[in-house]
């Protein structure tokens, strides 16, 4: 069913090409902005976003239908953790609410999920990303060098 408008959703497999181009375009950038020749990220197929979508929690907003901005989460039912990857908004609609919007709507189902920590990490050489995660309530809990510059890892905690 087509929609019209911004809206924010649990991706299905028909999105996976949309949430490809959102990550590739997003990975391109963070590339550039913390001085990297590349990231695992810019080699994902679209199988690859399928699987995901398969067997994480993969969200997805939309403006008319078009994929604006993504982003997935890998669940440890086990430890009550979960963990955040592939975070990209597409570049012409950055700063207008489409991160913070993805980041409500896993909130209330991490919270649903009974989830204790989200983590991730993210290239601290990138001011806007950290700045970014900690007006969402992260902090940073460590950094390491493992991928050959240094990366940040990120925690949020939820009370349930």
């Amino acid at each position: 069913m087509k929609q019209s408008g911004f809206y924010v959703r649990r991706a299905e497999t028909a999105d996976a090409e949309g949430i490809a181009a959102i990550t590739r375009e997003a990975f391109i950038k963070y590339a550039e902005l913390a001085n990297l020749p590349t990231v695992d990220a810019l080699d994902e197929t679209v199988g690859a976003v399928k699987d995901d979508i398969k067997n994480k929690y993969v969200y997805a907003a939309f403006l008319d239908d078009k994929v604006v901005g993504s982003l997935r989460i890998e669940v440890n039912h086990t430890e009550k953790t979960a963990y955040l990857s592939r975070f990209g908004v597409s570049l012409d609609h950055q700063n207008l609410g489409v991160g913070k919007s993805l980041m409500n709507l896993v909130d209330v189902d991490m919270r649903s999920l009974s989830v204790k920590r989200l983590c991730l990490h993210t290239a601290s050489k990138v001011g806007s990303l950290i700045i970014f995660y900690y007006r969402r309530g992260f902090f940073i809990e460590s950094t390491s060098a493992d991928k050959g510059y240094v990366r940040a890892f990120l925690v949020k905690e939820y009370e349930i």
